[in-house]
């Protein structure tokens, strides 16, 4: 096997698990850890995996996305934190923007259920965690709807969604970095979420800690963009003060 078959091995192993290990890599490909340290050092350079201590995992990209069934399934003690402390940012908005996603869709059911609100959003998901809710007018936005994060896209999503003033928008993304912003693999995702930047009065960033220095296709809006930014603990404290200095509130819980 050539290195780049063992390369291409590596990287359908990380998109099919979620993550690879390079003592199993070692023993499924019959070489030594350190050639599979080489190819994930290799794979990192080209954007398509992200080095952990012992591992590695996939980067979202043009060609590869996640599906939302996937995502419940990875790091969720940590997301459902963060949705909690996202929520409690909710001050008095009386109008909040959901992203599709799963954290986003944690954040609306954390949502406070003692007062009004109307929610905007694109997630079939989030729209049915909260529609039976009396206190809430769930607003879904219209559009094709994508099969492996049921949301919706394309120009009837972004035009309804151009036609709200929003006071608070809660925005996910495949990747953040301080040098390249925001990003996600599909640029009718991006649309959707540059709309929902311009609509909202106040944006709030929620995302796991991998999130961070990782780069996709499509770039929707600036760390300065946004008031608050909500992570896990695995961002070091470092790294989130950089991230501040560009503006937002970083919050680690």
């Amino acid at each position: 096997m050539s290195a780049e078959e063992r390369q291409r091995e590596i990287v359908g192993a990380a998109r099919r698990s979620g993550s690879v290990d390079v003592a199993e890599l070692a023993a499924e490909l019959g070489v030594a850890r350190e050639t599979v340290r080489r190819d994930l050092r290799v794979l990192e350079s080209h954007g398509l995996l992200r080095r952990t201590h012992g591992g590695a995992y996939p980067v979202e990209s043009a060609g590869f996305e996640t599906t939302l069934a996937f995502r419940t399934t990875m790091h969720v003690p940590e997301k459902r934190r963060i949705a909690a402390a996202a929520a409690e940012l909710l001050g008095e908005a009386e109008t909040v923007f959901v992203d599709e996603g799963f954290t986003p869709q944690l954040i609306a059911e954390a949502l406070p259920r003692d007062r009004h609100l109307t929610v905007v959003t694109a997630s079939l998901a989030a729209a049915g965690a909260l529609a039976e809710h009396d206190g809430f007018t769930v607003l879904l936005l219209g559009g094709r709807v994508r099969g492996g994060t049921l949301a919706t896209v394309d120009h009837w999503t972004t035009k309804m969604l151009s036609g709200f003033v929003i006071d608070l928008a809660y925005i996910g993304a495949n990747g953040i970095s301080r040098d390249h912003g925001l990003t996600t693999p599909d640029p009718a995702v991006s649309e959707v979420k540059s709309q929902a930047i311009r609509a909202a009065r106040r944006r709030v960033f929620a995302g796991i800690h991998t999130k961070f220095a990782a780069v996709s296709f499509c770039r929707f809006a600036e760390v300065g963009d946004f008031e608050a930014i909500v992570t896990s603990t695995g961002l070091s404290a470092s790294e989130a003060h950089r991230y501040s200095l560009q503006g937002p509130q970083v919050i680690r819980v």
